[in-house]
């Protein structure tokens, strides 16, 4: 009587159809891993944008993106690396998202999707992290090459005609970011001697051409999330995940630029109708 078992053919094909099925499985493992971070990255970009929410309840205004006129550090200390960051105030120390001194950093500011190549820039909570609109966030002083537009007291969400059309928090390069970054044709030419000036939109086509540091290219690049989408934190508080593309900002036939309500917002008229 013949003994009952597998003929090479069928072995092969047995694994084959197990290494088919394990493909399968880690690439939906995978997905769902992508999906579960992006998912944390919104709420992250909500609770900020509520933080925004409660300091301009109390101030009247948002806060500055950032303030080097202070004459004491923050509750934290300083954030960022001394090498390539200015110490000073930034938003995030106005809105009290960082209170204490932590090894591991703030964890509402580090987007979970975010991968630097370069170990510094990976651990410091302005690279490579969320930025912050500067057109509504603006800095205290002067920062060169960034024009009056950027320079200033900061607007407040109340004075915005179109809060859920403005971009307030997104994912991005550096801790803070405006439309000229996400510029196919910036008014000036940005070049990398500072690390602010490589801020950049992740996933967006025109950051092949940019000047970026070592370190930024996979996540300027590559994007950081699937399809390179990015999520947005609105001014009006709800978050949402839109294509990198869709914050592009690019010259029209007047020479004008589209995506600015996006990118500045407009202002409600203060004249008496």
């Amino acid at each position: 009587m013949r003994r009952s078992a597998f003929t090479l053919i069928e072995l092969l094909v047995v694994i084959a159809i197990l290494g088919l099925l394990m493909a399968v499985l880690l690439a939906v493992l995978s997905g769902s891993r992508q999906q579960a971070k992006t998912i944390r990255c919104r709420a992250n970009l909500r609770d900020l944008v509520i933080s925004l929410h409660n300091y301009e309840a109390e101030c009247q205004s948002l806060p500055y993106g950032f303030d080097v006129t202070r004459k004491y550090k923050p509750p934290a200390g300083y954030q960022g690396e001394a090498l390539f960051d200015t110490p000073g105030w930034w938003w995030f120390d106005f809105a009290q998202v960082v209170r204490y001194k932590s090894a591991q950093g703030p964890n509402l500011l580090y987007c979970p999707s975010s991968k630097l190549d370069d170990p510094k820039l990976d651990r410091d909570p302005l690279c490579g992290k969320y930025g912050i609109n500067r057109s509504l966030c603006k800095t205290r002083t002067g920062m060169k090459p960034y024009t009056e537009d950027f320079v200033g007291a900061p607007l407040s969400i109340a004075g915005l005609r179109h809060p859920g059309s403005t971009l307030l928090l997104v994912d991005a390069g550096y801790g803070l970011i405006c439309w000229w970054h996400a510029a196919a044709e910036p008014p000036v030419a940005l070049e990398d001697l500072y690390i602010a000036d490589t801020s950049y939109v992740p996933g967006l086509e025109i950051n092949k051409d940019r000047n970026l540091w070592p370190g930024q290219t996979w996540d300027a690049i590559g994007g950081r999330h699937p399809n390179k989408t990015v999520n947005i934190g609105f001014a009006d508080g709800h978050a949402e995940l839109k294509p990198a593309r869709d914050l592009l900002v690019e010259k029209g036939k007047d020479r004008g630029y589209n995506n600015m309500v996006l990118w500045q917002g407009q202002q409600v008229s203060s004249e008496a109708p």
